[in-house]
């Protein structure tokens, strides 16, 4: 006679613990000197090796988010946790150690100075040399073209040649989170197509991205998360590829018709 079948728990392995978060933006409200908050109660989340994007129209606070998460702006409330800790308040120079490196609106190269000299500039807190030949085998291999043009004059470079110089310079320090304000700002429709895809190069590397971007489709396109941001707080969250599926995003925030999603 058959023996009935037993049942109980699983006997698998069990599902790995989802991954700490490297950043955190909880309840966040801020604003600029007495004027009315910008941020009323924002919070979002990076996880490792993620690109999360920040969209939405003008004058939603995108940009202030980042100048929060980097110490440029101090919430009025909130928290502000970098790897499971708390460092609220803190200034850009302690962020930076803790962690976060900011790639600011526009280009920041200075443009007299050699591609290898600005990059190197992003190495000013490391010490160990042998620290910073191994960092900077790293992002000339992780953009070839800072590689090429080392020796060159930063200014002679082309704006997206510009923004792999800011990209690399950024992750001199071995950031766990690099925060892109605009990158395609100010670039034509091919440095912008190449711009992106550092980006994801860079989260391929290992290096979570929390970026800021106008040009919502195309940065939704290269992002994992999407964070659509109005009067100062989230009001969507999901998967980038479900955002631009929905119709309703695409009418109000990514210009036209929803992208199909094979």
């Amino acid at each position: 006679m058959a023996s009935e079948p037993t049942t109980g728990p699983p006997t698998g392995p069990a599902p790995a613990p989802a991954a700490e978060p490297l950043l955190r933006l909880v309840d966040v409200q801020a604003g600029y000197g007495r004027a009315a908050l910008v941020l009323r109660g924002l919070s979002v989340t990076v996880a490792p090796s993620s690109v999360v994007c920040l969209v939405g129209p003008n004058g939603a606070g995108k940009s202030t988010v980042l100048k929060v998460a980097s110490g440029l702006l101090t919430p009025r409330a909130g928290q502000v946790v970098v790897d499971g800790v708390d460092v609220t308040g803190r200034t850009p120079q302690q962020l930076l150690a803790a962690g976060l490196s900011h790639v600011p609106q526009g280009h920041s190269v200075f443009p007299e100075m050699t591609v290898a000299e600005n990059v190197l500039l992003g190495a000013y807190t490391v010490h160990d040399r042998s620290v910073i030949a191994e960092r900077t085998d790293f992002v000339t291999e992780l953009f070839p073209l800072v590689g090429e043009r080392w020796a060159a004059l930063a200014g002679a470079l082309s704006g997206g040649q510009q923004k792999q110089v800011e990209f690399a310079r950024s992750l001199m320090v071995r950031p766990k989170v690099v925060l892109l304000d605009e990158p395609s700002m100010g670039l034509d429709p091919k440095a912008t197509a190449i711009v992106f895809e550092q980006v994801q190069r860079m989260r391929d590397a290992g290096t979570a991205v929390l970026l800021v971007e106008q040009n919502a489709r195309r940065a939704l396109e290269a992002a994992d998360v999407g964070c659509v941001l109005d009067l100062g707080t989230v009001h969507i969250t999901g998967p980038a590829p479900t955002l631009l599926a929905d119709p309703r995003l695409a009418q109000l925030y990514l210009g036209g018709r929803p992208k199909e999603v094979p």
